[in-house]
């Protein structure tokens, strides 16, 4: 292994540890003239590469490039290697960590039997629908709480298509469709 100083064991050591591998941000302290130095040997050795930054994912900057765009700083394979670390193990890791940081497949709720919610499902099921009257007098709910639940509940946490059509005879008629 290359004799390596300690901050350029701290910049790789941590690069090794983010995801993608970034080198950016360098360690506390190290800026300017010093920062400039110590990357440069760094790039030249084939430790660090400098590549476009992806902003809009929140990749911290390492310098801007003047035409609106800018760069960061990635640990290569020779600079996981001249720490001792091998690339495929980081990969491996980051690929973990990645898994582990997105949410659990969420299941879709289950309608429970003999509840007001189910039974109001089933009433917009119907082919000929429900009126709010029909609704109210159904579940014993207010008319705004019957309007709440179909919005909140059947259309947003549910995710069925809810259709309401004004019709002569019986005011506004509220109906489940297929989706699609």
């Amino acid at each position: 292994m290359p004799k390596l100083t300690e901050t350029q064991t701290i910049i790789l050591s941590a690069g090794a540890q983010r995801p993608d591998n970034l080198a950016m941000p360098l360690p506390a302290g190290l800026h300017g003239a010093a920062a400039q130095k110590v990357v440069s040997m760094m790039i030249g050795r084939g430790w660090l590469e400098e590549v476009d930054a992806k902003t809009r994912k929140g990749e911290p900057l390492w310098r801007e490039t003047g035409d609106g765009h800018g760069t960061t700083l990635v640990v290569t394979d020779a600079g996981l290697l001249a720490i001792g670390v091998e690339p495929v193990v980081v990969k491996t890791m980051a690929a973990i960590r990645t898994h582990a940081a997105q949410p659990p497949a969420l299941k879709p709720p289950t309608q429970r039997a003999g509840t007001k919610q189910a039974m109001l499902i089933a009433l917009l099921q119907r082919p000929e629908g429900a009126s709010m009257a029909e609704i109210v007098e159904a579940t014993d709910w207010q008319a705004h709480t019957a309007r709440g639940t179909i919005s909140g509940v059947v259309k947003k946490k549910l995710g069925l298509v809810v259709t309401s059509v004004k019709e002569d005879e019986r005011g506004r008629v509220y109906r489940i469709t297929p989706a699609g």
